[in-house]
């Protein structure tokens, strides 16, 4: 049996005045996901538990089955673990997110999707001018880097990982100050080097270059996601299959790694609008002549919810469908294989709000011994139809494979 997972990050969203009350599923053209819909089974669920954020690591880690409240630790380990860095017990991995201030307000969590080259030059200067024995910048993907901080203590260890920091993306267009670092003594540390990076970043010549091609600069970092080290058993040794797991983000990368997926890597692959979907799905297909499982994740859907760009988010949604979901069904619908395929948001990022909700997300699943429900459409609002609910998200995979 292959299994396949197909998540389309954020798909998930609200009626809208502007599409006529429909949610963008609804009014996006995804013909595969709606043949799966129809001849599959369709549900909702909700992969935040209780007193959790509705982050993407949360998330998807429940999707993956592995109960967050058990097994997450934060995300800036999980990205550490893609990019290599071997985390001590006594170090917190921070993400590190490259911003755009104006007038006091966050104007940009991702300094207009910077270039990984520009970046990594940022990064760089960046950490021979702030870096430490104690305190070491990491170079990411555009504008997704991480700060680990070496601790002395316990006592230190455990201020930077209960301070208080709030993802740059969930505070667009408002005034930073009432949202920096704070509820420990560590959180001023973090809020020092936060300054500092203004000072430095204010002239540095990647952001003149910026400027001049009236591009966001990259004035400042944005530290949050904190934590230490995970620890979480295999996925084979869970559910008894091997497989891979393919994204352009080092978050979902890391989660595989430390789970026991292959990771793998797909040219072109950018985790913004112009990534390359086809790709994703042709890499996926050719993992599992090998491995009978694989974890697909497209990231685009997400950012232009946070965006709030409702176009781009309707048209990331149609080429997810077309060309990951609708490559891999019409390879499968063609074979004589026995194989599972799982369509689903890891949770919704309405265009209006421009962040992660906590609303309950649709899936659908198909393939063989899946019944059929009497259901025509991917979307909210037929599958609440259905009355078939997985409350806690993170049970979803046992029920897909089992």
């Amino acid at each position: 049996m292959k299994y396949i997972v197909l998540v389309g990050d954020g798909m998930g969203d609200r009626p809208i005045e502007e599409l006529g009350g429909k949610t963008v599923l609804e009014a996006a053209k995804i013909p595969n996901m709606d043949f799966i819909a129809e001849k599959g089974k369709v549900g909702l669920t909700s992969m935040i538990p209780s007193r959790m954020l509705p982050a993407s690591d949360v998330a998807n880690l429940s999707i993956l089955g592995y109960n967050p409240k058990k097994y997450y630790t934060g995300r800036g380990p999980l990205e550490a673990a893609n990019m290599g860095i071997d985390l001590k017990e006594n170090e917190v991995a921070f993400r590190c997110n490259l911003v755009t201030v104006s007038d006091e307000k966050m104007a940009d969590y991702s300094a207009g999707h910077i270039s990984n080259e520009e970046a990594k030059s940022v990064i760089e200067e960046l950490n021979s001018r702030l870096g430490s024995e104690n305190i070491k910048f990491y170079p990411g993907v555009s504008y997704r880097h991480l700060v680990v901080f070496k601790c002395r203590d316990k006592a230190e260890l455990e201020g930077f990982v209960n301070a208080k920091c709030v993802p740059p993306h969930d505070i667009a267009g408002k005034i930073i100050t009432r949202f920096l670092p704070a509820r420990t003594d560590q959180a001023g540390e973090l809020q020092r080097l936060m300054d500092e990076s203004r000072k430095i970043l204010a002239d540095h010549e990647v952001n003149r270059v910026r400027l001049d091609l009236k591009e966001n600069p990259a004035n400042m970092i944005w530290l949050w996601g904190q934590g230490v080290r995970p620890f979480m058993p295999k996925f084979s040794k869970l559910y008894h299959v091997e497989g891979s797991i393919i994204s352009a983000v080092d978050l979902i990368k890391g989660i595989g790694r430390i789970i026991g997926l292959d990771v793998i890597d797909v040219p072109g692959a950018t985790g913004y609008y112009d990534t390359n979907y086809l790709g994703k799905a042709e890499y996926a297909i050719a993992s599992l002549k090998h491995k009978d499982f694989v974890f697909v994740h497209v990231e685009a859907p997400d950012e232009a919810g946070h965006n709030g760009d409702l176009r781009e988010k309707i048209y990331s949604i149609e080429k997810f469908d077309k060309f990951v979901v609708g490559t891999v069904l019409n390879h499968f619908k063609s074979s004589e294989e026995e194989f599972r395929i799982l369509v689903l948001s890891d949770h919704a990022t309405p265009v209006a709000l421009k962040t992660h909700s906590r609303d309950y997300v649709c899936f659908a699943m198909y393939g063989t011994d899946i019944e059929q429900d009497a259901i025509k459409h991917f979307n909210e609002k037929e599958a609440r139809l259905t009355k078939f609910r997985i409350d806690k998200g993170y049970e979803l995979m046992e029920f897909f494979i089992k």
